[in-house]
């Protein structure tokens, strides 16, 4: 809701993006003049739901409802990158359906079994990951960087597993099918290849509005950033919220409902060897 719904002004947000020494950043739900305003502040390029401090030299859209964003920018070594920014479906949301929450949104029908949990989501979100993927094949080189980013309003099947169940954190194992189809396609979830273990390491990044304890919410991991590419590795990841009980880059008051990510990538040179620079690093 722009960065501003709580009366907190747009700098908080700029604070937020240079606190992560970010790159390249996608946004949701800001409202049309707010990119603009937001860029001005940091100094940078943008688009409609990008802010980067790289050169853009091509735009995309995916077209129809719930369209994927895209661009193209220019590294500091030359190298050009993709990136796609994302903000799927909320609902019918299935962790809400198999806990039987609404939490102020739509009533959905209740869900008992790991069989519906993936139907729904299938049906809810995949045909438009279907359709980014499409796109992603279609590019003319197949060893670039590509990132995926943003707001997938689905969890990840490396977050819903039997040790997460047993512990009583999701209330059964669900195989996501979203997370699934990135990791088919041969995208890499920066965040749990940082951090491996799901229980050590949960990385919610909704809800900072709720406590952990608040009965009417769930909390969890629904907002990634996925890379692929020949010679691209991640580094690090880290959450970005409120307090330093649940992230690891603290910003208070926080501006937004959704904690954030930010990871930090290395790319190799595309002459194969790889440099230690920053020039060669993008978060």
């Amino acid at each position: 809701r722009g960065g501003t719904h709580w009366g907190q002004p747009l700098s908080q947000s700029a604070k937020m993006i240079e606190l992560a020494q970010a790159d390249i950043v996608g946004i949701q739900e800001m409202g049309k003049n707010t990119i603009p305003e937001l860029a001005k502040l940091l100094g940078w390029n943008h688009t409609e739901t990008f802010l980067t401090r790289y050169e853009i030299v091509e735009e995309f859209k995916g077209g129809g409802r719930r369209p994927f964003h895209g661009i193209v920018v220019k590294l500091p070594s030359g190298q050009e990158a993709y990136v796609f920014n994302l903000h799927l479906p909320s609902g019918p949301y299935q962790p809400y359906q198999l806990l039987g929450l609404t939490a102020g949104y739509r009533v959905y029908p209740k869900i008992d079994t790991e069989e519906q949990a993936i139907a729904g989501a299938k049906k809810t979100r995949a045909r438009f990951i279907a359709r980014l993927l499409r796109k992603i094949r279609s590019l003319p080189d197949k060893e670039a960087p590509v990132f995926v980013i943003g707001d997938f309003n689905e969890p990840s099947h490396l977050d819903w597993t039997d040790a997460a169940a047993k512990s009583g954190r999701h209330p059964i194992k669900v195989e996501f099918p979203t997370s699934l189809m990135m990791a088919q396609a041969g995208f890499t979830d920066t965040y749990r290849t940082v951090h491996p273990d799901e229980m050590a390491k949960p990385g919610f990044t909704w809800t900072p509005l709720k406590k952990a304890d608040d009965p009417t919410i769930h909390h969890d991991r629904i907002d990634f950033v996925y890379f692929k590419g020949k010679g691209v590795k991640v580094t690090d990841a880290k959450v970005i919220g409120e307090n330093e009980e649940n992230a690891d880059i603290v910003v208070a008051p926080y501006p937004s409902d959704h904690r954030a990510v930010v990871a930090t990538l290395t790319l190799a040179t595309p002459s194969g060897s790889e440099k230690p620079d920053a020039g060669n690093e993008t978060k």
